[in-house]
């Protein structure tokens, strides 16, 4: 799929590399050299998705995450980081600051190509089917709920494994799980969290990308089949 990126990297020859790969691969790509640039750009472009180094000088690649994650512009948009710190502190470190993808250097172009594209088909598909639950027929809100208690009576008959891979959920994040397994929609989870809507919809949405699911029922028998949630 095609979707406009912004690549904000300071080695010039890495940054036109992984710019001619993603281009040859059907994706508009701006660039930056710095965050600095990167939160210019960011403004003026409005893309579909950062990749962004963490090692910068000045400014790096956490601080303009959160730079990016307190605008409400932005807080939901997708965040992939290239580092050559592949330490699992810097992977945890990158994750808590809510990146959605984190890939080690030197890493195989294919594989970033093949995350891009997976977190704008997720992006993609989470706008088309509304993320406000007011924009959700009422019968289909049903209809996940009914499929969520169902999930949730097997509770105790479904067997947990441990997920395949190493998974860092935020406080938030945990919170927000924990009431979607549940059953309670966006709107019942944001009261009951004291938060927006659109928050809701942000954590879920990365609930949906760390765990490789497309939708509540499917995120929710994912955790309680490898023991996510209490």
């Amino acid at each position: 799929m095609s979707g406009r990126l912004l690549l904000v990297d300071d080695e010039p020859g890495l940054r036109q590399a992984v710019q001619a790969y993603l281009e040859d691969s059907g994706f508009v790509v701006e660039v930056a050299s710095n965050a600095r640039e990167g939160w210019e750009k960011v403004q003026q472009l409005l893309p579909d998705l950062v990749i962004s180094d963490i090692m910068m000088p000045q400014v790096d690649g956490y601080q303009f995450l959160k730079q990016l994650r307190e605008d409400p512009r932005f807080e939901t948009l997708p965040v992939v980081f290239l580092t050559a710190r592949g330490m699992t502190s810097d992977r945890i470190q990158g994750y808590n600051a809510g990146c959605d993808a984190y890939l080690p250097k030197p890493f195989d172009p294919e594989e970033l190509v093949a995350i891009v594209s997976s977190l704008l088909e997720r992006r993609s598909a989470i706008a088309r089917a509304g993320g406000d639950d007011e924009k959700t027929d009422l019968a289909d809100i049903k209809e996940q709920i009914a499929q969520l208690r169902a999930l949730l009576s097997q509770k105790g008959t479904i067997a947990q494994t441990p997920a395949p891979i190493h998974l860092d959920f935020t406080p938030r994040e945990q919170s927000v799980l924990e009431l979607v397994a549940e059953g309670l929609m966006n709107k019942e989870i944001a009261r009951r969290l004291d938060t927006s809507v659109r928050n809701v919809e942000k954590y879920v949405s990365r609930l949906f990308s760390k765990t490789g699911t497309n939708s509540r029922t499917e995120l929710v028998r994912y955790a309680l089949e490898h023991g996510l949630t209490k």
